[in-house]
This record gives C-alpha cells, sequence and structure tokens, in this order.
C-alpha cells in the first residue's frame, strides 16, 4: 500500500523507507522535459532568425529591383557626331604692334603737334603734391625766350633755338618757386641747354607774391630737360633771406614744382600717344 506526501514515493511496506528506484525515475523524468523545452525555445529561434534574414534578402532584391528600373527610365546618351572634320579656329601668328612710346612724341616738333599754352603746363589756381598745397601766382608765355632769364642763360636758349619760354610762380609757407619749360625743335637741343645752363631763370612775382630773389639774392636754381623741353627753377624765401644747404623748405617747394613740370611734359607725350593708337591706320 503507498501514500504520496510532498511528491514522494514509500515503498508498500509501509515501514518508511523511501522507493529509491521511483524517486529515480521521476527525476528522470523532469530532466526530460526540461531539455525538450530548451531544445524547442532553440529551434524558435532558429526560425525567427531565418525569417529576419529571409525578410532581409527579400527587402534588399526589392531594392535593387527598383534601382533597376529607375535606371531603366534614364534618356538615352546623346549621339556625338561623327564628322569632327570640322577647321579649328586659327590665330594670327603676326604678333600686335606695340603701343606708340609717350616720348616719341615729346621729342621733336614734328610729332608733337599739341597746343603750347600756359594752362596746360600749369592749370588750375593751385598745386597738390600729396599733403603740400602750393598756391598759384602769375604766369606769363614769350616767343622771346631770354626776356624771362637772368645772366647768361638767355642766350644759350637763343643759340639752341628756344621757341616758346613759359612760366608760373607758386608759394608756400614764405618760400616762392618759379619754375618755367622752355621749348625746342627737338630732344637734342633741349637737352644741350640744359647742359650748358648758366645764369638762371628769372623769376615771376605778381598774382598775390612779392619780388623774390632779385638783387643778387643767393636762391636756389635747377636747370633738366625731357623731351624737346627743356625747365628750369629759381626759388627762394619772400623775405629776401639768402638760401643755404639748411633751408629744407626751399629744396621741398622747388622739388614738387620741378617733379610737376617733368609729368606735365610726360603727360603731354600720353595723350598725343593714346590718341595717336586710337586713330584708324595709324
Amino acid at each position: 500500500m503507498s501514500f504520496g506526501q510532498g511528491g514522494a514515493s514509500w515503498g508498500p511496506g509501509g515501514d518508511g523507507t523511501p522507493d529509491w528506484a521511483a524517486l529515480a525515475e521521476e527525476s528522470a523524468a523532469r530532466a526530460r522535459r526540461k531539455k525538450l523545452l530548451m531544445i524547442g525555445g532553440g529551434v524558435l529561434a532558429t526560425v525567427a532568425i531565418g525569417a529576419i534574414v529571409t525578410t532581409a534578402v527579400v527587402t534588399s532584391n526589392g531594392g535593387k529591383a527598383k534601382a533597376d528600373k529607375n535606371a531603366s527610365q534614364l534618356p538615352a546618351p546623346a549621339e556625338l557626331p561623327e564628322d569632327t572634320s570640322a577647321p579649328e579656329p586659327s590665330f594670327s601668328s603676326v604678333a600686335p604692334p606695340p603701343p606708340p612710346d609717350p616720348k616719341e612724341f615729346i621729342s621733336s616738333a614734328e610729332k608733337d603737334k599739341a597746343p603750347i599754352t600756359v594752362d596746360g603746363f600749369f592749370p588750375g589756381k593751385k598745386l597738390t603734391m600729396g599733403d603740400r598745397v602750393h598756391l598759384k601766382g602769375a604766369t606769363s608765355s614769350a616767343a622771346n625766350c631770354a626776356t624771362g632769364t637772368q645772366g647768361a642763360l638767355g642766350s644759350i636758349l637763343t643759340n639752341n633755338g628756344c621757341t616758346q619760354l613759359i612760366r608760373a610762380t607758386y608759394r608756400k609757407d614764405g618760400v616762392a618757386v618759379t619754375v618755367g619749360i622752355a621749348v625746342f625743335e627737338t630732344e637734342a637741343r633741349a637737352k644741350k641747354t640744359a647742359d650748358q645752363a648758366s645764369g638762371g631763370l628769372a623769376s615771376l612775382s605778381g598774382g598775390g607774391v612779392d619780388t623774390f630773389c632779385r638783387g643778387g639774392t643767393v636762391c636756389l636754381r635747377t636747370a633738366n630737360s625731357y623731351g624737346r623741353y627743356a625747365y628750369f627753377s629759381v626759388g627762394g624765401f619772400l623775405n629776401g633771406k639768402r638760401v643755404t644747404t639748411a633751408d629744407k623748405d626751399v629744396y621741398a617747394v622747388s622739388k614738387d614744382l620741378t617733379n610737376f613740370a617733368f609729368r606735365q611734359i610726360h603727360r603731354r607725350g600720353q595723350l598725343q600717344a593714346s590718341q595717336a593708337a586710337a586713330e584708324p591706320n595709324s
């Protein structure tokens, strides 16, 4: 006779001795059920992974099919012409002529045809060089070049064939400078005049500038040439003080005006060169 309590089996003798054979069989049965459950879970996991892989493959194949479809809808590439024998553009091997040299137009009277006037060389009522302002005074123009000179310069200008002398005076801070431009037929005559220069330009008063650099007063004098023009300057103090090498103000004003004279002569050549280049068959 058997009584069950707490899942244990007892022998038929009822003496409380466990039925060891029955217990062993029950333990083996539980182990088999657990193993089957574990195997079943693995099978389910394998089936799930397979489904995911299958879905991924199907989706990938679908994307590729869609891409192939889109590619098939692109327009066909344009056909290139088979005839490539059309002539290529040709360029002249002859270099264009260089632009005219401005100096050519101020080196001789043959090409220097523009009018020669005081306003053409010294325009306006003042001259500004950087931050320095020079007020213009009197001006003059004479066919007799010697009338605007002192000492030996008059005869030198005449002997070399000077045809016109233009002068203008400027003042700044008690300093006055007269600059003059002498006109010749050729560059060689102008250069010779500048090399032979002696005496000097006569200062020009008027237009708010009192007489200066007269009566033996020591003043600064310069001489130079460019093209068929020789240009000169004479400068000093309006109060009659003699000029020394320490008087930088006089040197600065004189340098500004002689530089300006050079630029104006060069500009005259530039304007005529530009006009010649713009004219047809020039």
